[in-house]
């Protein structure tokens, strides 16, 4: 298991600057070009990564769920999420999956905790197959690769823990989800969570 710890708190992208105007026939050397490259690819970042801004908006592009009608991601995030990447034709996921589903079922009592499993350039008949009747039902679907491209995901499996709407540590690889500290570190974050928000209870 590879894992990152990936605090994201990403401002706006800026707004593009006012054209400017250059005197003819002067023409921006190579520095300047790179560091216009450079600002390009930061507001890019800015733009599709999950902001850090205390509201989680997920980076745009399509996903679907098992009947094929367009979702998004927002409306399955609980206060504390892991959000998976994978695939049916993946061997490390098929193998990574049940570790998955165990620690699920084990915190199943926990609202304020949710795994969503997005399947990438995967079909609903063989998610169905291979999680059985019903298992599809809660999976998203990302065809394109273009929420998972988003994210900074180019290969799977990947995991992101989010908190509070903020990616605060990336999992890469097969991650094993039955290890006991992984697990202690995940409930420590749910309870950290919970304790934050009796505080901000009014008249509490």
């Amino acid at each position: 298991m590879h894992a990152q710890d990936t605090p994201v708190s990403v401002a706006e992208a800026p707004a593009a600057a006012p054209s400017g105007a250059t005197r003819p026939g002067a023409a921006l050397g190579w520095p300047a070009r790179a560091g216009l490259a450079a600002l390009a690819v930061c507001a890019l970042a800015a733009l599709f990564w999950p902001r850090g801004d205390g509201t989680f908006k997920e980076p745009g592009g399509f996903l679907y769920d098992s009947t094929g009608k367009a979702a998004t991601l927002g409306p399955r995030l609980a206060p504390v999420t892991l959000v998976h990447f994978w695939a049916t034709w993946c061997p490390p996921c098929i193998q990574e999956i049940p570790a998955l589903q165990r620690l699920a079922g084990d915190l199943a009592d926990r609202h304020d905790f949710a795994v969503v499993m997005v399947a990438v350039s995967d079909s609903a008949d063989k998610v169905r197959s291979f999680l059985g009747p019903g298992g599809a039902d809660s999976v998203l679907f990302d065809p394109k690769w273009e929420v998972a491209n988003r994210y900074g995901t180019n290969k799977l499996p990947e995991t992101y823990l989010l908190v509070g709407g903020q990616v605060v540590r990336k999992f890469v690889g097969m991650t094993n989800w039955d290890d006991p500290q992984l697990r202690a570190e995940i409930t420590a974050r749910i309870g950290r969570h919970a304790s934050t928000a009796e505080l901000r209870l009014p008249g509490s």
